[in-house]
């Protein structure tokens, strides 16, 4: 089972609090991804082509695929989270009924761990296992509410909307503008779109907001301007 070495005991408010600032940052981050994927993808196609259709196919494949990636991929990886949760409380639950005075004396020790007086730490552990024995291991061992375990399925779905949120700001400003100024609209849209994105990551990782409107900036210029030279190159040596 996981090592208890490090871990932290948190109040139910904060942990509801870091819950929402963790999924406000999760739908940020998979908007910037949907922004900066499909952007690339449309700049290297406008790199190489000046055909509508073209772009509007090669965006939509991009919008729908990288979507559907994301979505998989977030339910995998929350469903192995899940699984693992749910073993943890299933082994506490043994532990609990097996051994329910190693495990008070267990979880005295943790809170003087933390700097908790011996006598203090007993009496918050009687008291903690009286009221809910289980949610106040699973708090101080794992961290964990038993309450609050992910459903794989709202994961991918945030993961997908995210996304497909990001990717139609580039999708929409490449298809719609009209033939000579799409590169520089879709610039521009994905510049913009980029620095709110970026604040936001900032806001909901309490961060440097310069710092992460530039980072985010610098990676989305790059990877459209590496795209762009290559879908360049390549329709000119294929034409």
């Amino acid at each position: 089972m996981p090592n208890y070495k490090g871990t932290t005991y948190e109040l139910p408010s904060d942990k509801a609090e870091n819950g929402k600032l963790n999924r406000l940052r999760a739908a940020v981050l998979g908007a910037n991804d949907g922004i900066v994927s499909v952007s690339s993808i449309v700049m290297g196609v406008a790199g190489a082509t000046a055909d509508a259709n073209t772009l509007m196919i090669s965006g939509l494949a991009a919008l729908i695929a990288g979507a559907l990636s994301m979505a998989v991929g977030e339910y995998v990886s929350v469903s192995s989270q899940s699984d693992a949760e749910k073993a943890y409380i299933a082994w506490e639950k043994e532990q609990l009924k097996k051994l329910p005075g190693l495990e008070l004396h267990e979880l005295t020790h943790e809170y003087m761990k933390h700097g908790v007086s011996q006598k203090t730490a007993k009496l918050v552990a009687e008291e903690l296992t009286k009221k809910d024995a289980l949610r106040a291991h699973l708090r101080m061992h794992f961290n964990l509410d038993p309450d609050d375990i992910n459903s794989p399925w709202q994961a991918a779905i945030a993961s997908l909307v995210a996304f497909s949120a990001g990717g139609l700001i580039p999708f929409l400003a490449m298809t719609l503008t009209p033939g000579p100024w799409r590169v520089w609209a879709t610039a521009i849209a994905v510049l913009v779109a980029l620095t709110i994105t970026g604040y936001l990551s900032a806001v909901a990782g309490n961060a440097s907001r310069v710092r992460a409107v530039a980072r985010v900036l610098l990676g989305g210029v790059l990877a459209m301007a590496v795209t762009y030279a290559v879908g360049v190159a390549f329709g000119t040596a294929i034409v």
